[in-house]
């Protein structure tokens, strides 16, 4: 079964998401979307509580129909309709079967936090998909295993390496890819001859983040104690110290995303 994720933690990292995302594809993303009748038919998978949506729908130029897929319908039935010239559908789609089907009249596939939870062949699966046709794709939000603190801690690199492994462990799609997913994604569509252009997205988390953080590093010193349970009372101490700092506004944290907009074959 794919991995659930609540609406309270997707609410917490939205700000964070917003804040993170590179204005710089957007101007090629227009342009190939000049090309498309309207309204553009974009179908977003992973669409979770509709983050993705909201950040993405003003930012594209004119009317707009999104099929915002999921397999989790309570958080689908959260997304309000948008305002303006742009109107939804929900499909509550089970992918751990395989990428679904995208309608051949798809002006953009997007997703946003998906790569690095699925397997390298359900990636390999969406790439071939994908590319018997010219659609774009933006690709954002996904994880690229980089935590760089403001200052060091002895356990840092512990935390990183067992969250790095713990990512890579099946997240309902067949042994995930985790922090190495951008990179494969990105070479899985170059060599099929697309256009590939990514830029960073990472998360900047400081005081004013810091009930995101103290989320964020609980949520790190489980997975790692997961991964090594005899560590466990190490990564507790890491955490308890790390939300210190976070809280008494010590500390800045920085997690590496990156965004990829793919075009068409050259």
């Amino acid at each position: 079964m794919a991995e659930y994720f609540s609406r309270d933690w997707l609410a917490l990292r939205e700000p964070a998401d917003h804040a993170a995302r590179p204005e710089s594809l957007l101007g090629p993303l227009n342009d190939a979307l000049a090309e498309c009748a309207t309204p553009l038919q974009i179908v977003d998978l992973g669409s979770g509580a509709g983050s993705n949506l909201r950040y993405l729908a003003p930012r594209l130029v004119g009317p707009q129909h999104w099929t915002l897929m999921d397999h989790d319908a309570d958080l689908l039935a959260m997304i309000a309709e948008p305002d303006g010239a742009v109107t939804i559908a929900r499909q509550v789609t089970d992918f751990s079967a395989g990428p679904p089907p995208i309608p051949h009249d798809t002006s953009l596939v997007t997703a946003s936090a998906l790569l690095d939870l699925v397997s390298a062949d359900w990636l390999d699966r969406l790439v071939t998909m994908l590319t018997q046709w010219p659609v774009p794709v933006l690709l954002a939000l996904s994880y690229d295993g980089r935590i760089e603190w403001s200052h060091p801690h002895p356990a840092d690199e512990h935390v990183r390496t067992a969250v790095n492994c713990h990512q890579r462990t099946d997240k309902g799609f067949g042994p995930a890819l985790g922090p190495d997913a951008a990179d494969y994604c990105a070479h899985a569509f170059a060599d099929k001859g697309c256009r590939v252009m990514i830029e960073t997205s990472d998360w900047q988390l400081g005081a004013d983040q810091a009930v995101l953080a103290a989320a964020l590093i609980g949520g790190w010193a489980e997975a790692a104690a997961e991964m090594e349970p005899q560590a466990r009372p190490m990564y507790q101490e890491w955490a308890s110290s790390r939300r210190r700092d976070i809280a008494d506004g010590q500390l800045h944290l920085s997690v590496g995303h990156c965004d990829m907009l793919v075009l068409g074959k050259h």
